[in-house]
């Protein structure tokens, strides 16, 4: 589908994830949102007063979109390891060029506490749905029972090593595949003890 059969606010949604994603928040301007979309600044202008308000309601968007799809994941009927391993690969290859961190600390210093909890309140909704396959997992027996919460979060700092890069931008591991294997290993190793 094309962008001028979407709605004008999906579109911008759409190109301003893109934007902030490549060039952090700082370097993004209104002005810069409106050229990807093909139209005006007083147009984004009319969806989004600010540029937080806009980054925002684009990240959220994105993370309903990322559960959207972890929940796709998690309902083929296989064992979770080999879901959170598809989950795993899928983040990494999405975020291979993305500092992830200095990507949200960038944004913070500009957001409100009420954008910061919204957007907050969308992680934790992504992280819902790893706890409830967890659970899952461990009524079927696949794995001891254990604390979810705990090892969902478990799970998603785990998941920030695969982005680690050091001083020459060089990651532990180049391969998506390897890294992948080695977080889900690692992770599964400490849901067994």
């Amino acid at each position: 589908m094309s962008n001028r059969k979407k709605p004008t606010k999906e579109v911008i949604l759409e190109n301003a994830v893109k934007l902030f994603l490549k060039k952090g928040y700082q370097l993004v301007s209104m002005d810069d949102v409106a050229k990807e979309c093909d139209v005006t600044k007083a147009t984004v202008y009319y969806y989004y007063s600010t540029k937080a308000e806009l980054f925002t309601d684009a990240m959220v968007q994105m993370m309903i979109r990322i559960s959207d799809r972890i929940k796709e994941i998690l309902s083929i009927e296989r064992p979770l390891k080999d879901n959170l391993l598809e989950i795993v690969k899928i983040h990494l290859q999405a975020t291979f060029d993305i500092d992830l961190q200095t990507f949200i600390k960038d944004a913070k210093i500009s957001l409100t506490d009420e954008q910061m909890f919204q957007m907050n309140d969308a992680e934790e909704k992504m992280y819902e749905v790893i706890q409830s396959a967890i659970e899952d997992a461990m009524n079927k027996g696949e794995i001891p029972k254990g604390n979810s919460k705990f090892a969902t979060h478990a799970f998603f700092a785990i998941l920030k090593v695969g982005n680690f890069r050091d001083l020459n931008n060089q990651s532990i591991i180049n391969s998506v595949d390897e890294m992948a294997n080695e977080i889900v290993n690692f992770f599964w190793r400490g849901l067994s003890v």
